[in-house]
């Protein structure tokens, strides 16, 4: 009997080597943490330990921007404009339910549990960065006027944000006021993650709306998509160094918060204990409501990606591993997870949410400040609002500094909940990667038999399902993973000596019943090249 227990770890950990290898990697970086802080390591050690931590961080966040290229506008074309907004809708009304039960369960808990103990307020704590008067207005049309850049090329690296600066008037007024605060809309450094989805989106659409006359376009993304999710594949088996020395240089890096440990130790309790309580509840419920499924197999299809999230703390990074799970291990359709997915990274942030309301309100109990039920449901409906708008904002420092403006609470005591952050933000990031999860299998439960149908009416839309599959096939292959039929070679080669026109016309020509179409073949034999090679330079 131990023998064959023996044989089922083993063969376990040989199937699923890189999740062992990734949750080995977390227990590790904890205690290497902890055991090199008595050493009090200088900063150059440090910055040495967190290097590989960096360098992983930024080779995954230099996949986001091709990837959401290539995987929304394939998904998106393969679609017709009514499904894509059939299941738009779906996913943001969805989204929007579950941070609205975050920001509710983590109001009740915080109230219930009051963490919050105005006997420690009488140390001083570092004032925190100032965001000036943050207006939830402001933090609304910022977020419309993210979502239609005025240059798609710009919005890979800028996003538009309202600052406030204060100007001296040129003649000074009557009652004294010398200082004018001014809206001013401009430019700070990050991707505009939700313009280019928004471009992708319309792009998608349109592509699909062209039929077969645009299917060259559609296998060009199709290829680019596969290409980017097997280099992903291989850069994960990088992860398990990374995830140690980033949680073992954040470990390091912690101040030492013996004063305080014990309210913020019952504060970390609430928000996690909140966080765990949204994630095997209340999407579980949400999901069995809608489905009538058994949510468990979701959950253990993505503890990949969950692992993965927990160690890096961002969803943007694990988008790629999340996809891979969710399509492998959980069956859903690459036309769902390729849209809901990137969008959930940008604006699904249930962990968000229920951490800033609990934030917000540990914060007043601290000033002991007892609030209004009408304050209380401010806090509910900002939190919602800036958690979406303001998702990525790193550790939801103006999020939680708009809701404190917004109630009219004290701004200085949020770097004491700095301390802590780092533990949190890992524990959020897994619970929104695994409400993507969620969100997409309802979204196909909804829309499933739409696209069944969709495709049974367009027989190019089926073609490309079938080259999709083959190349996640050729991608765990030795062989060529993309080669010519010798029909598709015969038929390129023919229409390459017609008219400039020619693609186009065979694309067309495909429409009438015939055996032969221009079409990606994976079969092992090698593929010709369909052009004349140029001539040697001597030659010329």
């Amino acid at each position: 009997m131990k023998s064959q227990r023996r044989d089922e770890i083993v063969q376990f950990c040989r199937e699923n080597t890189l999740l062992v290898m990734t949750m080995f990697s977390v227990f590790l970086g904890v205690v290497l943490g902890f055991g090199l802080r008595p050493l009090n390591l200088s900063q150059e050690t440090l910055q040495l330990i967190n290097f590989p931590g960096e360098i992983f961080m930024q080779v995954l966040k230099m996949m986001i921007l091709p990837l959401i290229f290539s995987s929304l506008i394939s998904a998106l074309a393969q679609m017709d404009a009514k499904e894509s907004g059939q299941m738009g809708a779906s996913t943001v009304l969805y989204y929007l339910s579950t941070a609205v039960l975050a920001t509710l369960l983590g109001i009740f808990l915080v109230t219930v549990i009051h963490p919050g103990d105005p006997s420690i307020k009488g140390t001083d704590i570092a004032d925190a960065p100032s965001e000036g008067n943050v207006s939830p207005l402001d933090t609304f049309l910022d977020l419309v006027r993210n979502m239609f850049p005025e240059n798609i090329i710009q919005a890979t690296f800028e996003r538009m944000q309202t600052t406030y600066v204060a100007i001296r008037p040129k003649i000074a007024s009557k009652n004294g006021t010398n200082i004018i605060v001014k809206r001013s809309i401009g430019m700070t450094k990050g991707m505009n993650i939700l313009g280019i989805i928004v471009f992708c989106t319309g792009f998608g659409i349109v592509i699909s709306q062209l039929g077969e006359r645009a299917r060259i376009v559609v296998d060009f993304f199709v290829i680019l998509d596969a290409v980017i999710m097997r280099w992903v594949v291989t850069l994960m088996w990088f992860a398990p160094l990374g995830i140690t020395c980033l949680i073992c240089g954040n470990l390091l890096e912690l101040d030492d918060i013996s004063d305080i440990a014990s309210v913020l130790a019952l504060y970390v309790f609430t928000v996690c204990a909140g966080l765990v309580l949204h994630t095997i509840i209340t999407v579980p419920l949400m999901y069995f409501f809608i489905t009538r499924e058994n949510p468990l197999p979701i959950f253990k299809g993505m503890i990949q990606a969950v692992v993965t999230a927990f160690g890096t703390a961002s969803g943007g990074a694990t988008l790629p591993m999340s996809m891979q799970c969710l399509e492998d291990h959980c069956g859903v359709d690459r036309r769902i997870s390729r849209f809901v997915l990137p969008l959930g990274s940008t604006i699904n942030m249930d962990g968000n949410a229920l951490y800033e309301a609990v934030a917000v309100i540990f914060i007043a109990q601290l000033n002991n400040v007892q609030l209004s039920l009408a304050e209380v449901l401010t806090v509910s409906i900002t939190a919602t609002i800036a958690s979406i708008g303001l998702g990525s904002v790193p550790a939801g420092l103006v999020s939680i500094l708009l809701i404190l403006n917004t109630v009219g609470l004290p701004v200085r005591d949020v770097s004491m909940l700095f301390t802590v952050d780092w533990l949190l933000d890992r524990v959020r990031t897994a619970v929104n990667v695994l409400g993507d999860a969620y969100a997409a299998s309802i979204v196909q439960h909804l829309l499933q038999k739409k696209l069944d149908k969709a495709d049974a009416r367009h027989d190019y839309k089926t073609e490309i399902k079938g080259e999709i599959e083959m190349l996640k096939s050729a991608a765990t292959s030795r062989r060529p993973s993309f080669t010519m039929s010798e029909a598709s070679k015969e038929l390129f080669l023919t229409h390459a000596n017609t008219a400039g026109n020619s693609r186009i016309g065979s694309r067309i020509g495909s429409r009438r019943p015939s055996s032969t179409n221009l079409h990606l073949s994976w079969r092992n034999n090698p593929i010709d090249p369909p052009y004349t090679p140029l001539p040697n330079d001597e030659n010329v």
